[in-house]
């Protein structure tokens, strides 16, 4: 198995806002994609929301997108979603972390997958 990339809420929300096919994109790259349970849990909790009504049509997308049997789920061992992110980034250096939070970015060492330019993805 290839290099694995941990989506974060942000970067899902974020490629989806901008109309980018991320899973195709990063199955092109040859990555392994794993999602979080605690990521889905908050994009069910964004798609009911009743504050962020421009995010819930992004986070019900997010959740149909999510939901395709080839990815892999994983449970972080954190409940709050970030703490855990940083966490599995560090038991696995060699992850890339998808994620637009910039104190996440800060926080963690491993490489990242981000949307640049509003278009494509790139690993920093």
């Amino acid at each position: 198995m290839g290099k694995k990339v941990l989506l974060d809420t942000s970067f899902i929300l974020m490629a989806i806002r901008e109309n980018i096919d991320f899973i195709e994109d990063i199955k092109f790259l040859g990555l392994t994609i794993l999602i979080p349970a605690q990521v889905i849990e908050e994009l069910k909790a964004i798609a009911k929301s009743n504050q962020k009504l421009k995010f819930r049509d992004e986070a019900a997308l997010a959740l149909r997108i999510v939901d395709i049997p080839s990815l892999s789920k994983v449970v972080l061992k954190n409940k709050n979603v970030d703490n855990g992110i940083a966490m599995f980034a560090k038991e696995n250096p060699e992850a890339i972390i998808a994620t637009m939070d910039k104190e996440l970015k800060s926080r963690i060492k491993n490489q990242k997958l981000v949307v640049r330019a509003k278009k494509k993805l790139e690993i920093l």
